[in-house]
């Protein structure tokens, strides 16, 4: 059952599902991101896994600014688990006051490490940019303002030896509002940092010429882990016909000290057994991997996750 709670009950806005004739005692704030990227249709499916099997249950989705705030609204003891890009978790734990930690986030704890997302930079066909230097002296947006996104499109031009400053224009807008802007010629670009397979840049690449934007590989070797070297393969989007160079960044599914270690246990282990409808709900849940779930994770594992790696000898 799916229904939209107020301020009263939940957070407003939030997908809630409940488990089947339960009384809810067990809250799941699942948080995610934008609803046209690839963290809201797995938040959503993961909270409808969550309701169905553990018991007394009520989990809800809810569609945030994504990695940055996901961390902060989880130190903050509202959420259960949320979505996050790698280097956004390592900023958090160390305090980077230049992302958006005011101090560092000592609660986070890790579930999982899931996906990779890759930076995608498309461009319109007439603003004659191939590689992401060229962006110099276009509208470029760069996702919500200190969101995962964001942090990574600064960090990505300074390894390239750029600022904002030499951009044309800098927006700062969620996935959707940037391809609506592209759409009405208003914009340049806009990078986008997702699984493959967003769709917004399939409705963008669908309806307009559309340039993807390579990066250079020895950026990764600049800006170091968690960013590593990957590919935008052909075909992922409508027009694309060759490989693009590009960067890429693990997804972490994040959780809290406050959270106990039964229920810690109970979404990670829910998580990998229910991967096919993961993948249903969106292609990039393909590439999640136990055997990678416990690699290079910038926080401590959560001691019911860490019990349920055990239990399958990863540990």
């Amino acid at each position: 059952m799916i229904r939209t709670f107020g301020l009263g009950a939940l957070i407003a806005g939030s997908l809630v599902v409940t488990a089947p004739a339960a009384m809810a005692t067990e809250f799941v704030n699942v948080l995610t991101g934008g609803t046209s990227g690839v963290y809201y249709p797995l938040g959503v499916a993961m909270a409808d896994i969550y309701a169905k099997n553990i018991p007394d249950a009520r989990a809800q989705v809810q569609s945030t600014k994504a990695s940055v705030e996901n961390l902060n609204l989880l130190q903050q003891g509202r959420g259960e688990i949320g979505f996050a890009l790698g280097d956004s978790v390592k900023d958090a734990f160390e305090g980077n006051a230049d992302v958006g930690f005011s101090k560092p986030l000592d609660k986070l704890r890790a579930i999982a490490a899931i996906y990779p997302n890759y930076i995608q930079i498309a461009a319109s066909a007439d603003a004659g940019v191939t590689t992401a230097t060229e962006l110099a002296g276009k509208s470029v947006s760069v996702g919500a303002a200190k969101s995962g996104t964001e942090v990574n499109a600064r960090k990505i031009l300074g390894a390239l030896g750029m600022t904002y400053d030499d951009l044309g224009k800098v927006e700062y807008l969620p996935f959707a509002e940037s391809v609506e802007l592209m759409k009405n010629r208003q914009l340049d670009a806009t990078l986008q940092s997702s699984g493959l397979g967003s769709a917004a840049l399939k409705d963008l690449s669908s309806t307009q010429d559309v340039t993807y934007v390579s990066i250079p590989a020895e950026v990764a070797g600049t800006l170091g882990a968690p960013y590593a070297a990957g590919v935008i393969p052909a075909g992922t989007y409508p027009g694309q016909d060759a490989d693009i160079p590009t960067l890429a960044i693990t997804n972490i599914l994040v959780t809290s000290t406050d959270v106990s270690d039964e229920l810690a246990y109970q979404m990670t282990k829910l998580l990998f057994e229910n991967l096919d409808q993961l993948k249903a709900a969106h292609a990039a849940a393909g590439a999640i991997d136990i055997k990678d779930a416990i690699k290079n994770s910038p926080i401590p594992m959560h001691p019911g996750a860490e019990k349920y790696y055990k239990e399958q000898g990863l540990m």
